[in-house]
């Protein structure tokens, strides 16, 4: 198997292609959609989704920031090579999609300024960290790709909540935090992620792994609640109202230790993301 060759052409599929949970949830919100308007921006979605997967043009101008969980079981190994081989590949996947041009050159300093402009190679574009998590399957070694746009991004949080050892106070706080955030996001229906752990990156962990986990036509019920809620504010797709602000919602929920906080990382995700794909060696 051609390493590089496979993340190359998963990059451009996870800018491109319409999973099937989400074109399952899309063409039941517009079935059940009340509202003229909110139902029109609904089949303009499904529309842009369409012509994406068929022309290999991004989903959204925003072609996001490479995120890498690989899935080891305990068979499995991961090896300096296969890291050097996925980063090759993440680099001509962008080059190829083409992704648009957003890194930053110069030092630290001179990157949080932005004072010496913008490499014109989008594979400059370099991942995050990669995240390991443990399979349960021993013999598993999936390597998932998540495309992260810079909107939820600003409209993301990740802080702690006083539980008083109730689930009802932790979930109904990141509802609240998401009830404001989609009001400002713009990119309705969201699929919102959620990650409840002890620290701040393991919360943030935690929702990444939400988003590579997670199924629309397998909610939880936890999932249908957030979901519930969210519907009910009437932001509707694109701001324009009805019953459809999300098309549901994933949770992940880690190991906790005895304390009065949790953490809690939300995401108020674009109706293009989740944008993954994974490849299984």
């Amino acid at each position: 198997m051609d390493i590089v060759s496979e993340v190359s052409d998963l990059i451009i599929k996870a800018s491109t292609n319409l999973s099937d949970d989400k074109k399952n949830a899309l063409q039941l919100a517009i079935e059940n959609e009340t509202n003229d308007n909110a139902r029109w921006a609904l089949e303009q979605i499904l529309e842009n989704y369409k012509v994406a997967q068929k022309t290999k043009f991004p989903l959204c101008d925003d072609t996001g920031i490479p995120h890498v969980v690989i899935e080891l079981g305990k068979n499995r190994e991961i090896t300096s090579d296969l890291i050097s081989q996925i980063n090759e590949g993440i680099y001509h996947g962008l080059n190829k999609l083409p992704a648009r041009p957003m890194a930053v050159k110069g030092n630290g300093i001179e990157r949080i300024e932005q004072s010496q402009g913008l490499f014109d190679d989008p594979g400059m574009m370099k991942p995050a960290s990669f995240l390991i998590d443990d399979a349960k399957n021993p013999d598993t070694l999936n390597i998932h790709f998540l495309l992260q746009g810079g909107g939820p991004e600003i409209r993301s949080k990740t802080y702690r909540v006083y539980h008083k050892r109730s689930f009802d106070i932790v979930i109904n706080e990141a509802v609240d935090w998401l009830k404001d955030s989609l009001k400002l996001l713009g990119c309705t229906p969201s699929i919102p992620a959620i990650g409840i752990g002890r620290t701040h990156y393991e919360a943030s962990s935690l929702m990444l792994k939400a988003m590579i986990y997670g199924n629309l036509d397998n909610l939880t019920k936890e999932e249908k609640y957030v979901t519930q809620k969210l519907n009910e504010t009437n932001i509707g797709p694109l701001g324009f109202g009805g019953n459809t602000t999300v098309l549901g919602s994933f949770i992940k929920i880690g190991n906790q230790r005895a304390s009065g906080v949790r953490i809690v990382s939300v995401r108020p995700a674009c109706f293009v993301e989740p944008r993954k794909s994974t490849l299984s060696l």
